[in-house]
């Protein structure tokens, strides 16, 4: 039994076979339940009606609570206490949170990533998706820029470590970036370590990774602009930079705002291409690095470390709601 196989067949054996006792004994319940004679036919198919669907909600809706909603909770109970979370100190640790030098610049560094990479994944997938469909290869070009959304954040991290790697100034170098430098005539460089410029580096990453998410939704908006609209403009002598801003881009505006808000959740979220990169070291830490740090290194304080988390959060919602907000509206103008 101590085979990862073995225990991975048997977790997923019983998980299913629990699954089918669950939903074939609460149906049968349910059904000997409203068979008494306590009510009209139509009154117990009317409680049927209402029970069933919770019956299925049930098992996801305990989940959600057990690890999502109690979590949450005891989180933000724990950032009015101290490092051991058994003091209560009130707001101190939300004074302190915007009053660290650290703290500041991990904002910044959030700041930054959320112009940046959201802006640029989309403009690069929006470019991508408009020409790959003009050549013959567009297919193979689009699996290409793809294929990035396959791989891991830290298996990404790894591969570009070895663009930006540095050996030394008097070494030879196996990083592709310092071979480009070199080859230009300048000196190699540790690019990771450069302060603020280094964070470009790890955005770069993600917007590698991201752009082929952003060129797969608007590519299927796109082909939902009418080719009629198209060709009209075209005749009336419209340039194909003007058919892009002003034709194709008004069309597909909804997809491109659920794709930079999408990416834009991702960014705020962005924890592994730094731990990966830098540990956070040099001025590239973001938010949930120092959460991180704070829980795991150095024992561990969860107060801080909890309003950290809590920042965190407060920064990802008002974007879902944005989200949220607009497909409802789209969905009742339908």
């Amino acid at each position: 039994m101590n085979d990862p196989i073995i225990q991975t067949v048997v977790a997923v054996v019983v998980s299913i076979a629990f699954c089918l006792l669950y939903f074939a004994g609460s149906n049968l319940l349910l059904d000997k339940i409203v068979s008494l004679p306590f009510a009209s036919k139509g009154v117990r198919e009317e409680i049927r009606s209402g029970v069933q669907p919770w019956l299925f909600l049930a098992p996801a809706l305990l989940l959600l609570g057990t690890y999502l909603f109690y979590p949450l909770f005891e989180t933000f109970r724990l950032s009015f206490y101290d490092a051991t979370g058994d003091v209560f100190v009130g707001l101190s640790n939300y004074r302190w949170v915007f009053a660290d030098q650290n703290f500041l610049i991990t904002i910044r560094n959030n700041f930054v990533w959320l112009l940046v990479v959201p802006a640029l994944s989309t403009a690069l997938g929006l470019v991508v998706a408009v020409l790959a469909d003009r050549v013959w290869w567009g297919s193979f070009a689009k699996s290409m820029v793809f294929m990035p959304m396959a791989i891991s954040f830290v298996g990404a991290s790894v591969i570009w470590k070895f663009v930006f790697d540095f050996r030394g100034p008097d070494s030879d170098q196996i990083g592709i970036l310092n071979a480009m430098v070199m080859g230009l005539g300048f000196k190699p460089q540790a690019w990771v370590t450069l302060p603020f410029w280094n964070n470009f580096f790890l955005m770069a990453i993600l917007i590698w990774i991201q752009t082929g998410f952003a060129m797969v939704i608007l590519s299927a908006a796109l082909r939902g602009v009418p080719t009629d609209t198209i060709e009209a403009s075209r005749i009336d002598g419209a340039s194909e930079f003007q058919i892009f801003f002003e034709i194709m881009v008004p069309q597909v505006m909804s997809t491109i705002l659920v794709v930079w808000t999408t990416i834009t959740i991702t960014v705020l979220k962005v924890f592994d291409i730094v731990m990966a990169m830098t540990g956070g070291q040099w001025d590239t830490s973001v938010l949930a690095n120092l959460m991180y740090d704070w829980m795991f290194r150095g024992g561990g304080d969860y107060g801080r470390s909890s309003t950290l988390a809590m920042v965190l959060m407060f920064a990802v919602v008002p974007v879902m709601a944005f989200n949220i907000r607009r497909f409802r509206t789209e969905e009742a103008q339908r």
